[in-house]
């Protein structure tokens, strides 16, 4: 598998993951109703089929790597879609977790 292919796998499940809790999020804390609920519902399934679609074969490796862009995909997530501002303190925290993603996935091995 290409490294580009697996960062976009990467950026998929990260859609799908927090897409679908800001769903949920939406749903119950802003009172939205349950067909934003029953959304991010499928939107967090979707994320697991998306994370299972990696080469590597070992399921701890993978979600540790998506724990990376997870954070990072968060911020972004504020950013675009809720105005949120991270400070230099979040962004520096973001790429020592995107550095991690690279260490674990992208390392060569034996």
């Amino acid at each position: 598998m290409s490294i580009a292919r697996s960062i976009g796998l990467f950026v998929l499940a990260a859609l799908a993951e927090i897409g679908g809790a800001w769903l949920i999020w939406q749903g119950w804390r802003e009172h939205r109703g349950v067909l934003w609920i029953a959304g991010g519902i499928i939107a967090l399934g979707a994320y697991g089929f998306v994370a299972s679609l990696q080469e590597d074969p070992n399921f701890g490796r993978i979600l540790a790597a998506y724990g990376g862009i997870f954070v990072a995909g968060s911020l972004a997530w504020g950013m675009v879609v809720d105005k949120f501002r991270p400070d230099r303190w979040d962004l520096i925290g973001a790429a020592i977790c995107l550095a991690g993603v690279a260490v674990i996935m992208y390392a060569p091995r034996g």
